[in-house]
């Protein structure tokens, strides 16, 4: 389970840091566009990298709360992209949504 969260913690720092800064230039217009054809503001997106970071650095504090909350992002990711794009867009919220889920139900290592 400690590669699962490894490689959820950095997926969802390196996602959040894009959203909260824009530090990644070419990632974070990718990702503007996706939320403003969504109809979501800059504020959202930022709110959301937040989340993504929060829950990142919460899987090693309360495992359990930070599955949740990155499983519940990666729920609304996933729920948009089948709504406004196509199933293949949504396929690394699916993944995310899955090892997050994973976590959630066997917070502790096997």
């Amino acid at each position: 389970m400690v590669l699962v969260k490894s490689i959820l913690t950095l997926f969802f720092l390196l996602a959040g840091s894009v959203k909260l800064t824009g530090w990644l230039r070419p990632v974070f217009t990718v990702q503007l566009d996706y939320f403003r054809s969504y109809g979501l503001s800059r504020f959202i997106m930022a709110l959301v990298g937040l989340a993504e970071m929060g829950g990142a650095a919460a899987l090693w504090l309360t495992p359990g709360l930070g599955a949740l909350l990155l499983a519940l992002v990666s729920l609304g990711a996933l729920a948009c992209h089948l709504r406004f794009d196509t199933w293949k867009e949504g396929v690394p919220a699916m993944v995310t949504l899955t090892l997050s889920l994973l976590l959630y139900c066997h917070p502790l290592p096997l």
